[in-house]
Formats: C-alpha cells, structure tokens, sequence
C-alpha cells in the first residue's frame, strides 16, 4: 500500500466513525450512553482496554481508553462527546446526519468536537501497530457544553487505579495551533429580595428591582476598571477580564414596589485573576452599599448569588511536556491562546501540564451547518502518527 493510499484509508476511516458518532443526538441535556455503547462494540473490536466512568446518576459516562503499556507517563487525547442544541437553527439537513462536500464534512459536532473524537479512534490500529513503550489514552468526557465537569471523576482517579499521565492534550478546534492557555468562566444567579409596598410611598418598601439595578450598575463599572487594567500578557482578544449580564427579571407591575428581582451574569477572567474576583467584588458592594439602604425600611431584605458554574482558565507552562510534546508534533515554534473555555483547566488543576490542539474552527463551532475541513482532519493525522512515532 502506498502512503497515499494509507492516508485516505486512515481518512476514510476516521469518517466512518465520525458518521457515527454525529448519528447519536447528545445535546448536553440528554444522555450519551448510545454513543458510549457503539464505541464500546468499536473498541472491543481492536482489542484495547478501556474504563467506563459513569455519572452519578448514571445516564452519562465518559471512556478512558489505554493502547499500549499500562503505566504512568502517557498522554492523554482528550474529547468530549456532549454538543449544543440545534433548536431554533436553520439547518439545510438533518444534523445528525453526516452529509459531505468536496471539502467538507457537515453535522452537529463535526467540529466541537466528535471530528476530533473520530480521529483519534481511527488512529487506534496505527497507535497498536506503533510498539509504545508509553500509552496513548484517549479520554472522551460529556457535560463540557454546559459545566466541563464530565472528566473530573476520571481525573480524580489518575495515579490511582487509572495511570497518571505526563501530558493532556485537549483536541477543542484551533485548526491544529498550539493554544497554551484561555480565560476562565464563572456564570452566577444573584437573586435580591425586597419588601413591596404602594410606589407612592417609597419609603414603606424596598424596591428589589432598584437595588438589582445597582448591582448591575455596579458590575459595569467594575468591569470597565477590569479594561482598564488590561491584560498583563498582551496575549487575549479582549484584552482584559469581562463581565457580562445576560438577563433580568424581577417586579409584578408599574406600580408596585417589586419583592423580587434576579438576574444573570458572568465573569470571564485572565488565568492570572482569581476565578471568583468579580464575585467577591458584588458581594462586598452589596453588603457595604445596597443592603443598608434596603434594609432601613425592609429589615428582612437579602441579596444572595448562587454560583450555577465555574470552569477554571488554563495557566501558560512555558516549556512544559505537554506543550513542548505538542509543539514538536505541530512542527511549530509558537503557542496562542483561544477566547472559548474547555477543560484544559481541570486537568492542569490536577497538576498534569495540558494544552490545546485540534483540528477545525472554533468559528464552525455551534453555528447551523457546523462543518470541518477534510483537510484538517488529514492534518490531525499526521499529528497523531508523529505522536505515534514519538511514544513508540
């Protein structure tokens, strides 16, 4: 067989499994377990070992999967099989149906990220027939979209009965660049809890709406005091830390003091900022500023934020294995950061050295007709034979 020959072989296989996989619906509020079955009857079928890592409730799982020797010192190809929803978009086909282009392949996470899930599957014969004298783990997650905490059960057991790896690389598109490090997210529900009363005497109520508009106000100017500061590295797009309030709702008429009042918001920060600044920021103005002045005619007024979501950034380790691994596998000499989270940050939380590569667009990501590139599907292959090449 020629190397032309092998390389389509390995593309066309990597678009068998990627039919597949996007054959499965698994919008993040639904379950996996169909997709984890298939691959399952996959894997039995090369003969390599693998774990299952049910959720608690135990209509998820992810798959920790081991070619080669079992010891510590790996690298882990990390995917999660979780996507976003299709409502609401304007699809010119089934999305989860695989369709193709001369160029391209369409379906609801060609991109983000089952392309990538696909490729590395694919790769697994090359990977058996590579001799490794250190294992390739392949570890595919769920609940990225909607908290990146379908791994954590999987690392919490990494030097346990699971074998703790030198190196993760996270396979989210950056259309094969090395990013070594992206911002932090924390999404919060803050809820403010007045006392209603006639709007013609303010004075025998307290507004939550008001007091909800201050805090928000108050976010505002936090964050323009963020900008200002910047981004210390020069390296992110924007280059500082953000806040954002997505949605507010509160109050029962014109004319009523409002009771009630929540709203919706976020904090994006710098690896270098603490993941809860903005957080402990509200709440200092809150209990300084806004309570006293509700409570000097609502004693029983609160103001209380629940934290719905915290996804840690990712740190840059310059040097580190795993990006001086990527770098080498990409033939590159320089490393970039991405605007979107992933869960790089969990397992650099662990204190394994992580970075992101993989193939396709992030632009692609999430959008109706989402599509990736054969032509970085192909690029994805060759990565992984150097990686092959590498660990043999």
């Amino acid at each position: 067989m020629t190397h032309a020959q092998d390389r389509e072989d390995r593309l066309a296989a990597t678009l068998d499994l990627l039919e597949c996989l996007i054959s499965f619906d698994t919008e993040s509020s639904k379950s996996n377990l169909a997709l984890v079955a298939a691959v399952e009857d996959y894997l039995r079928g090369q003969d390599v070992d693998y774990v299952k890592v049910p959720n608690a409730e135990g209509d998820k799982a992810a798959l920790f999967i081991t070619i080669g020797p079992k010891k510590d010192g790996g690298v882990v190809l990390s995917g999660h099989t979780d996507v976003v929803p299709v409502a609401g978009q304007k699809w010119t086909g089934d999305p989860f149906v695989l369709r193709r282009d001369t160029d391209r392949v369409f379906g609801r996470g060609a991109c983000d990220m089952k392309g990538f899930d696909a490729l590395c599957l694919a790769m697994i014969p090359e990977f058996k027939q590579a001799h490794l004298t250190r294992p390739i783990h392949i570890l595919l997650s769920y609940d990225e979209e909607v908290a990146c905490t379908g791994s954590l059960d999987t690392i919490a057991r990494f030097g346990q009965d699971l074998p703790r790896p030198a190196a993760v690389l996270v396979g989210e598109p950056t259309m094969m660049q090395v990013a070594d490090a992206h911002k932090s997210v924390a999404t919060y529900l803050t809820t403010v809890r007045g006392h209603e009363a006639h709007s013609s005497k303010p004075y025998l109520g307290a507004s939550a709406v008001e007091a909800a508009c201050d805090l928000v106000t108050e976010l505002y100017r936090f964050a323009d005091m963020l900008l200002t500061e910047g981004d210390p590295s020069g390296r992110f797009d924007p280059p500082a830390s953000t806040i954002h309030v997505g949605m507010i709702q509160g109050g029962t008429a014109r004319n009523i003091m409002a009771k009630e009042c929540w709203f919706l918001w976020e904090f994006r920060g710098l690896p270098s900022d603490p993941q809860d600044r903005a957080l402990r920021h509200l709440e200092d103005y809150a209990e300084r500023v806004v309570l006293p002045k509700m409570r000097r005619y609502a004693p029983e007024a609160s103001i209380e934020t629940l934290v719905e979501v915290e996804v840690p950034g990712l740190a840059p380790e310059t040097g580190s294995q795993a990006e001086s691994l990527a770098l080498k596998l990409a033939r590159s000499n320089r490393t970039i950061t991405v605007p979107f989270a992933t869960e790089a940050g969990q397992f650099q939380r662990a204190e394994v050295p992580t970075i992101v590569c993989g193939p396709g667009s992030i632009d692609q990501a999430h959008q109706p007709d989402e599509y990736i590139a054969l032509s970085q599907l192909e690029e994805g292959i060759a990565f992984m034979r150097r990686l092959a090449a590498e660990m043999g």
